[in-house]
């Protein structure tokens, strides 16, 4: 998809000062982007804390062995 937007140049230059292999603000923006979507499943997961119930035999140990 293809838009034009207006960006902070300032918060492009501190990302680039960040970023050594990216020399494109397509590039840039793409990684924030898909960062941002990783940042948010992790969010998602971390939310899950203690909600999960395990069955009273299930043994986590025995699974890393197989």
């Amino acid at each position: 998809m293809q838009t034009n937007i207006i960006i902070n140049n300032k918060l492009v230059e501190e990302a680039f000062r960040y970023s050594r292999n990216i020399s494109t603000e397509r590039e840039l923006i793409e990684i924030a982007l898909k960062e941002y979507v990783i940042s948010r499943k992790q969010k998602s997961i971390k939310e899950l804390r203690g909600k999960i119930k395990f069955r009273e035999d299930y043994d986590y140990k025995l699974m890393r062995e197989i």
